[in-house]
């Protein structure tokens, strides 16, 4: 049964996508479980990147099956850019399978994610305004359309009929927008349809038959485990389980059949939006740190706040996703310092301290950071392709990162191309 998960270990933006990216090159299916276009992945290759919404990564590799799981949100207009996007570029797409339990993102959806959050004032979660929250809304609530609707007209217009009659009112009355037109969005939404049939399938059947002919299943995650809705920084979360558990979930398969769960951290910590971060830099560091590391959203632009590595998170997302292994991202950029800082523990509201991550908002909304100070290397270690040509100081920080957290480093990155990974242990050979 070999099956490996990817999963963020801390606020997202940690480049799962270049570590899945390099880990399907051996895969034969690549599935994405949750999250909609309010993620990104960037791809290095050669001289080309690739900038990913919602297709997993491994459809840059000929005959990898890639998977959207029914964990998934969809945004019809989206997906079919993005595929036409990857055709232009001469990238066959013909390997992408959609599940049909996958709900849709509407355009009411993106109304109401954008003026809700406006509503909220200083009060903002800091969404993408891309409508992924009011979708699993919706789909929580029984109300959603799915994938699979795109196939049967006549319940595709009776679905959309129904949710224009509650939907219209909300956006007439609440958010002071004008009602679309439900003949005119029917037909847009049918013209979708007949770009997204050839590539609907029962993807929990596709996905358990490659694990019951061991053939290798690699499963990614959006955003991380911070943001994780039933484990993350609530409110301040996205509205799926980015958690290695999500997989099952959302692509239809037991929790046995899980081989390895690898989790992917940056050398230092990322947060976009709102919401408390106790390992954030000073601004001048944090500046650093946001320009050396191109800390901008894939998908908004947006500045990424930028910290030091936050152990106590780390540890918290090796606990709840199990993970077996750890990548580390980005290691080159701090290169720029002379030391760094490494958050060790919490000192919370009463004066004391704690290494694991609080259970209580509270405490975690008012937490200082206990740091340790670790010796930088301060040389461009960009071209590096082996362990031991690593400065003492940056292998040494690896071992202390292991020490702590209690899980090994498997694959470290020190650059954004496909070739600047070291690799110091096979991920997928525990699978």
């Amino acid at each position: 049964m070999p099956c490996s998960v990817v999963v963020g270990a801390q606020w997202g933006d940690e480049g799962k996508g270049k570590i899945v990216d390099t880990l399907a090159e051996r895969a034969d299916l690549v599935a994405r479980y949750q999250g909609g276009n309010n993620a990104g992945h960037t791809l290095v290759l050669g001289e080309e990147t690739y900038k990913l919404r919602l297709v997993p990564s491994g459809i840059l590799y000929p005959g990898t099956i890639c998977v959207l799981g029914s964990g998934c949100v969809i945004d019809p207009e989206v997906l079919i850019e993005e595929l036409d996007g990857l055709i232009e570029r001469g990238i066959d797409v013909s390997g992408l399978r959609i599940s049909g339990n996958a709900h849709l993102i509407m355009p009411w959806h993106r109304i109401i994610d954008s003026d809700s959050e406006l509503m909220l004032g200083r009060l903002q979660i800091g969404t993408t305004r891309r409508g992924i929250g009011p979708a699993y809304a919706d789909k929580a609530a029984r109300v959603g359309i799915r994938v699979q609707d795109l196939l049967d007209e006549k319940i595709l217009r009776a679905k959309i009929q129904t949710a224009l009659s509650v939907k219209n009112v909300l956006l007439r009355k609440i958010y002071h927008q004008r009602p679309l037109d439900k003949d005119v969005l029917t037909e847009a939404t049918l013209h979708y349809a007949e770009r997204v049939r050839p590539f609907v399938a029962d993807t929990s059947l596709l996905v358990n038959r490659a694990l019951d002919e061991r053939r290798m299943v690699l499963c990614e995650g959006a955003q991380g485990t911070l943001l994780d809705l039933d484990h993350g920084t609530y409110p301040f979360v996205t509205s799926s389980n980015p958690v290695a558990g999500g997989a099952c979930v959302g692509l239809g398969f037991g929790p046995t059949r899980i081989d390895s769960v690898v989790g992917v951290t940056k050398a230092y910590l990322t947060r976009v939006g709102a919401g408390p971060f106790p390992s954030e830099a000073d601004e001048e560091r944090g500046s650093q740190m946001r320009e050396q590391g191109g800390e901008y959203g894939t998908v908004t632009g947006r500045d990424r706040r930028c910290g030091w590595l936050d152990l106590v998170g780390l540890r918290f997302a090796a606990r709840v996703n199990g993970l077996t292994e750890l990548a580390m991202t980005k290691l080159d950029v701090l290169s720029i310092f002379e030391s760094i800082p490494v958050c060790t523990g919490y000192r919370l509201p009463d004066g004391s301290v704690t290494e694991d991550f609080p259970g209580h908002q509270s405490d975690f909304h008012h937490a200082q950071p206990v740091s340790q100070e670790l010796e930088g290397w301060n040389v461009d270690i960009s071209g590096v392709r082996d362990i031991a040509q690593l400065p003492a100081a940056a292998r040494a920080y690896l071992a202390f990162v292991e020490q702590q957290v209690g899980v090994p480093v498997a694959i470290v990155g020190i650059g954004q191309r496909r070739d600047q990974i070291i690799t110091l242990r096979d991920v997928m050979a525990a699978a």
